[in-house]
């Protein structure tokens, strides 16, 4: 026997019947109608189960799930005059000949 589904009514019958619709689609009601209109094999209804006990393994495993923090951009400039974070123009003296844009030379 389903457990009967109340709903106050307080004056406004729309609204009640708004929320007598809402808690009968959370029940699952409206889908069990849905799926008693006609006759389902033993063999379909198996499968439907296994379907939908696969649905709420895969969610339940959704939301178990820990998401990774995002990376965190860095938006100042770690070294002073605007010199860049990857290592290029780490030297800003132009005589010097160890520049990194410059090939060195052995001599």
């Amino acid at each position: 026997m389903i457990n009967p589904i109340e709903v106050d009514v307080n004056g406004d019958l729309e609204r009640a019947f708004k929320n007598l619709k809402k808690k009968m689609a959370f029940e699952g009601v409206f889908k069990e109608l849905k799926r008693r209109r006609y006759y389902e094999k033993p063999s379909a209804q198996k499968k439907r189960k296994q379907e939908e006990a696969e649905r709420r393994r895969v969610k339940k495993m959704r939301r178990m799930v820990i998401h990774p923090q995002p990376k965190k951009i860095m938006t100042t400039r770690p070294y002073s005059r605007g010199m860049q974070s990857t290592g290029e123009n780490r030297n800003p003296n132009p005589l010097n000949k160890t520049h990194v844009d410059q090939p060195k030379t052995d001599e």
